[in-house]
């Protein structure tokens, strides 16, 4: 069967098993959304996001892009991340890393991506803000790694500086940003452990931009 065409039965063939094993799935999914957790992770086709945490449709609001970024200047990550925890309430927000990134990969070779090139300027701000440490990693591999890890752990600082994530933190002190690495040898994800109490005692006051979020700090 010609590919295309093979999405589209392959389509037909999931919501007739989903209606015929719950009869009201979709009627329910089209009630509405009442997702606990934003996740942005990489456009790489082998990290689905509801498919690895095991989260059907409904239960997780999704953002992907290349390399897993938050920047500040997008109008697309800010829309998402502000009507997530804005209107829909989430409860976390998880930036999801993962080995093998392409992205990340370019972004530590010396060479003219083209239209790449200001994306993959963010993960190049990474390696400069971790130089010496990333140098002092003499294994290629191992670099290519922790390179991985720091560029998830710099998107949840570009994360706590949003005022609309700062918002929800004081409205909920249970609110919380987790940085993660999807193993794409092993199926496995990493949970960073990012410490998000230390990073607002860093960057509160340059970045704070409400007046009793600073007082929180």
């Amino acid at each position: 069967m010609d590919p295309y065409k093979k999405m589209l039965e392959n389509n037909r063939k999931w919501a007739a098993d989903l209606k015929a094993n719950h009869p009201g799935y979709f009627t329910d999914l089209a009630s509405g959304q009442s997702p606990e957790t934003l996740f942005i992770g990489c456009s790489d086709s082998r990290v689905p996001a509801n498919s690895i945490i095991g989260l059907p449709p409904g239960d997780v609001f999704v953002h992907r892009n290349v390399g897993n970024l938050v920047h500040n200047a997008d109008m697309n990550i800010l829309s998402t991340v502000d009507f997530a925890v804005s209107h829909l309430k989430v409860r976390r927000i998880v930036v999801c890393g993962h080995t093998l990134c392409g992205g990340v990969k370019a972004a530590m070779e010396a060479r003219d991506m083209g239209v790449l090139n200001p994306w993959l300027r963010q993960i190049r701000d990474v390696y400069r803000l971790h130089f010496d440490h990333l140098e002092s990693i003499k294994d290629e591999d191992a670099r290519f790694n922790r390179l991985i890890e720091l560029n998830v752990q710099e998107q949840c600082v570009n994360i706590l500086k949003y005022i609309a994530v700062q918002k929800a933190i004081l409205q909920n002190p249970n609110f919380s940003v987790h940085g993660w690495v999807f193993d794409v040898r092993t199926g496995l994800i990493k949970d960073l452990e990012i410490d998000v109490g230390q990073i607002l005692k860093e960057i509160g006051k340059i970045y704070a931009l409400s007046g009793s979020f600073i007082g929180r700090i």
